[in-house]
């Protein structure tokens, strides 16, 4: 039996200038099953993704890996020089099968449900990032996730390109970004600790509720250790909580076992894994 891909309709414009496409996986040009390719711009690359995969129970049989290997051709085809897979946490069969397929893993997505406000420690203050200190934070920030993005297996280039690209979509207006509270974490001195970037009303999970995001959660090198990414991710909490949004989540590369550690004993569960590698 001979395993295809097929459009299941036109291509379609991505957001960012990229390029979209569902396909169905056909055995003998009959569908079993389907998925989407996506190609991004990161500045002079091309960055893909596999999704939506799916095959008709009784007829797996390889096609699902058949069908992602024919995506990854789609992806060369486009330009692509690197792809993504995206994968629940409940699917063992979707981890083993990207796992199987020279996938390996370089962040997990994270949430909890929030129910009341923490108590924050009283020998630290939060004070909003104003205009002043934006530009030095924000330096510091992009370089922090640079070195995060080439540990978690990109190369120096794919990882500036996705940085710059990334913070140019959502911090358009800087500190008064609307959605976002940019927060820093100060001692009795006035000197800082550390920041915190939390977007508000991030993404709606599928019941139509809020989720907000923290995107960055940074201690100072010379104050890691005495317990301030804690406190910094409490202020996240309460940031979410007077704003009325009562979940929140976060992005972890797989490599910071710290920070897993530390999500992990303030209640964070694994939703999705995001595993990739590049398209030779």
């Amino acid at each position: 039996m001979t395993t295809t891909l097929r459009p299941a309709g036109p291509e379609e414009p991505a957001a960012g200038g990229g390029r979209t496409r569902r396909w169905q996986i056909c055995v003998n040009g009959r569908p079993v099953g389907g998925l989407r390719t996506t190609a991004q711009p990161r500045g002079d690359q091309w960055w893909g993704e596999i999704a939506e995969l799916e095959v008709v129970e009784g007829h797996r049989r390889g096609r699902a890996t058949v069908g992602a290997l024919a995506a990854e051709e789609v992806l060369r085809g486009w330009g692509c020089t690197r792809v993504d897979v995206t994968v629940p946490a409940e699917s063992t069969g979707g981890l083993r099968l990207a796992e199987a397929l020279g996938y390996t893993e370089r962040m997990r997505n994270l949430a909890k449900r929030l129910a009341r406000f923490p108590e924050l420690r009283t020998d630290v203050t939060v004070r909003p990032i104003g205009e002043a200190d934006y530009a030095p934070w924000l330096e510091q920030a992009k370089a922090g996730y640079r070195h995060d993005l080439t540990a978690s297996g990109l190369t120096p280039a794919q990882a500036r390109a996705k940085c710059d690209a990334d913070h140019r979509v959502l911090l358009p207006q800087g500190p008064a970004t609307e959605g976002v509270a940019l927060r820093q974490l100060l001692d009795g001195r006035g000197t800082r600790l550390g920041s915190l970037w939390l977007a508000l009303r991030q993404d709606l999970l599928p019941d139509g509720r809020p989720l907000a995001w923290v995107m960055v959660v940074e201690v100072e090198q010379a104050h890691r250790g005495h317990g301030y990414g804690r406190t910094l991710m409490q202020v996240a909490e309460r940031e979410c909580l007077s704003a009325g949004v009562h979940d929140l989540g976060l992005n972890v590369f797989s490599a910071n076992r710290v920070a897993i550690a530390l999500y992990d004993s303030l209640g964070y569960r694994v939703t999705r894994r995001t595993l990739g590698k590049p398209l030779l």
